[in-house]
């Protein structure tokens, strides 16, 4: 990735990051170090991937084992867990019988907390089909869960709003 510095003097502490043109242009006080600017390019360039190379099936796994781990006690199996581009509605679904779990690939730019919130809840539906009392102590399992479930609700509201 190029990258294109440019200082200023009316700058005093910040530094920014954008792309122009392909191109990572940094916004930089003229007084910090190059090692300095460096280091905090480096931490851009690997932010910047992050948002051009979305999370992986492989990431999704990871985080559902872990979540499987920390909430389940490591009880749970399923068979497949992906993204899907094909939930416009849904942020995921389980099939509780064939063991599969989607989950919206919309998800992926979310915070992380946000995405382990609704792996946890497909998770729950491996051992609850349905959304009655013993589901949803499950659920909340997930300390974040319901800073989850507000962050989605806003969201939500947000994409329906009209242009």
């Amino acid at each position: 990735m190029e990258v294109i510095v440019k200082r200023s003097k009316r700058r005093k502490k910040t530094i920014q990051a954008r792309m122009v043109q392909g191109r990572m242009e940094v916004l930089a006080p003229m007084h910090i170090s190059d090692a300095v600017l460096q280091d905090h390019i480096s931490r851009l360039k690997a932010r910047m991937a992050e948002h051009e190379f979305p999370r992986s099936d492989e990431h999704l796994q990871a985080r559902a084992n872990l979540m499987n781990q920390k909430y389940f006690q490591g009880a749970l199996t399923w068979n497949s867990i992906c993204y899907s581009s094909r939930q416009e509605h849904r942020r995921g679904s389980c099939s509780f019988y064939a063991k599969t779990i989607r989950i919206s690939d919309r998800l992926a730019k979310y915070p992380q907390w946000v995405e382990d919130y609704v792996i946890v809840h497909e998770l729950a539906h491996l051992l609850e089909p349905n959304h009655g009392q013993e589901f949803k102590a499950l659920v909340m399992q997930y300390p974040l869960a319901e800073r989850a479930i507000g962050f989605l609700m806003a969201t939500e509201a947000l994409d329906r709003r009209p242009s």
